[in-house]
């Protein structure tokens, strides 16, 4: 009996393991952080982030997917072992996501379960930062040239994971969306409400020019996000991107503005509502002008290095001004297609004016090599 029961199930577990894709990412980044203002203070970290998808075919309508984190627990993070205070502790593993979709319907999916927050205020999916999830359903189906989105989630990480806390967690989240392309540009519109919280509005374009050999990019967005209740501040975010590429040399330049009430627009920074550079970023911050400038050039087909320039300004108080800037250089090498690794090094700096009286809360130097190979 024990034979037979053990050869039935070898043979379920061979063909289960046959229609399971794997995909996935690791990465390694130090930090070495030194601040000058006042005694001074150093902070230098190792940070490492794991992370495995596995999706299996239940049948031919049906797939099951899952991914796991060795991360922070809390935000689906990197997460970091002080090497000036800590040992070299053991990284635990979470489950992150859990869900089925469904592709029964042509030109559509359904996802049901615990999944990313596919959103413009959020992050789904980052191989080095936090995540967002929900328990919840995503539509998303393709009309001809139009490809309409909507969710619906009862319960988020959102208290745990972002760079605002907005919410609870236990809050529910609905989102509509639509995007369409019309020769090279592609534009979208996306609402989202937050249960007796926010409401939110967000919409963009992005397009991409080949003019004479110079490939030229242009990604414009506005985002307006609404507290609910009285008296709350107005809150705004319009950015424009332009970006060129001629040969070896590539530039950028952005900039961003938000409502002299408030610019919360997003709940990760690294969302498409939000701009940011290496530390500097526009969300959250009232009367806000954020300015992002870099040049690059291709030293080889697979080394690139560039300079960087991030500044913003904004006010905390009718009395409070706010200026953030960084400087830093980059080497970015691409070994293969899904290994590579990058080097900053540079400057970052913060002050504060008060009553035209102006305070140094930064003055840093700062390093980074990063370490990322996906599968």
């Amino acid at each position: 009996a024990v034979v037979g029961f053990t050869s039935a199930n070898a043979q379920s577990l061979e063909e289960a393991i046959k229609n399971v894709e794997t995909s996935g990412s690791v990465v390694y980044r130090y930090n070495d952080y030194n601040n000058d203002v006042g005694t001074g203070s150093s902070d230098s970290t190792n940070y490492y982030k794991v992370a495995l998808n596995l999706s299996s075919k239940v049948n031919d309508d049906v797939k099951f997917n899952s991914r796991f984190l060795a991360s922070d627990a809390d935000n689906g993070g990197l997460v970091g072992l002080n090497t000036q205070s800590t040992g070299d502790d053991n990284v635990g593993v979470e489950l992150s996501n859990a869900y089925f979709g469904y592709t029964g319907i042509q030109n559509t999916t359904v996802n049901v379960g615990k999944q990313g927050l596919t959103t413009p205020w959020t992050v789904a999916i980052d191989s080095d930062s936090n995540e967002q999830t929900g328990t919840g359903i995503l539509a998303m189906s393709t009309l001809g040239p139009v490809t309409l989105a909507a969710a619906y989630f009862n319960q988020t990480n959102l208290d745990d994971s972002g760079d605002i806390n907005l919410v609870d967690g236990s809050e529910d989240i609905a989102t509509v969306g639509a995007i369409t392309t019309l020769g090279p540009v592609t534009f979208d519109a996306w609402y989202l409400d937050a249960q007796d919280v926010f409401d939110s509005y967000t919409f963009g374009a992005l397009a991409k020019f080949d003019v004479e050999g110079v490939k030229l990019g242009l990604d414009a967005r506005h985002t307006a996000l609404n507290l609910d209740g009285s008296n709350q501040p107005d809150n705004s975010l319009s950015k424009i991107t332009l970006t060129a590429k001629a040969g070896i040399v590539d530039a950028k330049l952005a900039y961003a503005m938000t409502d002299k009430d408030g610019g919360a627009v997003a709940l990760d920074t690294d969302a498409v509502t939000s701009i940011q550079g290496w530390s500097v970023n526009a969300n959250n911050k009232a009367d806000a002008d954020f300015w992002q400038a870099v040049v690059g050039v291709d030293v080889l087909s697979n080394l690139n290095l560039s300079a960087n320039y991030v500044n913003v300004d904004y006010s905390t108080s009718s009395t409070t001004d706010v200026e953030e800037e960084e400087i830093y250089a980059q080497l970015l090498y691409k070994m293969s297609k899904n290994f590579s690794t990058y080097v900053r090094y540079g400057t970052y700096t913060k002050e504060t004016t008060v009553a035209n009286v102006t305070t140094d809360n930064n003055d840093d130097v700062r390093g980074r090599l990063q370490v990322e190979y996906t599968f």
